[in-house]
């Protein structure tokens, strides 16, 4: 219970000074993109990965650029570590494990680090906005990222956009992603629709359907777009009518055609439980039909 308080009410330390750990060189206070200073040099076999880190993929040619450019210039910015909670000989890390993995292709035996005490909650804050400024996310993970934060740490939007330097609607339009489905969520993913395609098809009442054909089709963003803005169909409008009725309304409805041998629809109208009965005639003679039930009921 306390922790979840904790994370509910975000940090003390506050989410400003989280940042200061984790800029990069050019964006941290002072550093002009050179070597940050570290609170001391550790031996990279003491160093262990965060066994809760959220990300979990690091390519191989991702860190290989990356052990290049270490020999080249060393490692700008230190790791954040803490001890090691389950080993005091060890520091276990905190943001910084695609430095630790390339260190090791470029074969140094010593990194920097700053030593933070933080708590298991603070260490995944961390992870989170250490993720969310990766400059190889796609909107997926980016998206996720800002949920995360919000959801378990209590951050608004408007408090991460002025944190991470990134606008509030930026922020607000790659959440509105999260609303599709899930198979139209790994086609971004996966870089075959982009962003812009995926804000186009969320109001849609077929996502799934039209990201296929975004596809299939090699659709540009403003042809999503005016695909999406298609008038809906008499047969589409019927199914998205039914659709958002329940079981037992569609049932009523059957019950009442197959009495009446006429269609009957049910609408139902507000809250309090009014609505409307449709019944469609074809001719004068079934009019004369319902009359005669209403008039003996």
């Amino acid at each position: 219970m306390a922790d979840s308080i904790q994370a509910k009410r975000g940090l003390g330390r506050g989410l400003s000074a989280l940042m200061a750990d984790v800029a990069p060189p050019a964006l941290a206070p002072g550093t002009d993109g050179v070597r940050q200073s570290s609170d001391v040099t550790v031996p990279i076999e003491n160093i262990q990965p965060n066994p809760d880190q959220p990300r979990r993929r690091f390519t191989k040619q991702d860190l290989e650029e990356l052990a290049a450019s270490i020999l080249s210039k060393g490692v700008l910015q230190p790791l954040i570590v803490r001890k090691n909670p389950r080993n005091p000989d060890s520091y276990e890390i905190v943001a910084g494990e695609r430095r630790w993995r390339a260190a090791q292709i470029a074969r140094l035996h010593h990194l920097p680090v700053l030593v933070r005490d933080y708590s298991d909650n603070e260490m995944l804050e961390i992870s989170i906005i250490e993720n969310v400024q990766r400059a190889d996310l796609n909107p997926v993970e980016e998206a996720t990222g800002y949920r995360q934060l919000m959801d378990r740490f209590g951050h608004t939007q408007e408090k991460l956009a002025s944190v991470l330097a990134k606008s509030r609607s930026h922020i607000a339009n790659l959440m509105r992603l999260l609303q599709l489905p899930e198979d139209v969520l790994e086609l971004l993913r996966a870089g075959e629709i982009s962003a812009g395609h995926a804000r186009a098809l969320i109001t849609t009442d077929n996502p799934s359907e039209l990201a296929r054909q975004v596809v299939a089709r090699g659709l540009s963003v403003r042809e999503t777009e005016r695909l999406a803005k298609r008038p809906k169909t008499r047969e589409s409008k019927r199914r998205v009518a039914q659709k958002a009725k329940d079981a037992d309304t569609r049932a009523l409805e059957q019950d009442l055609s197959a009495s009446m041998k006429m269609k009957v629809s049910i609408e139902h109208k507000g809250s309090d439980g009014s609505g409307q009965v449709v019944i469609k005639y074809k001719d004068m003679d079934e009019l004369d039909t319902i009359c005669r039930v209403l008039s003996s009921a």
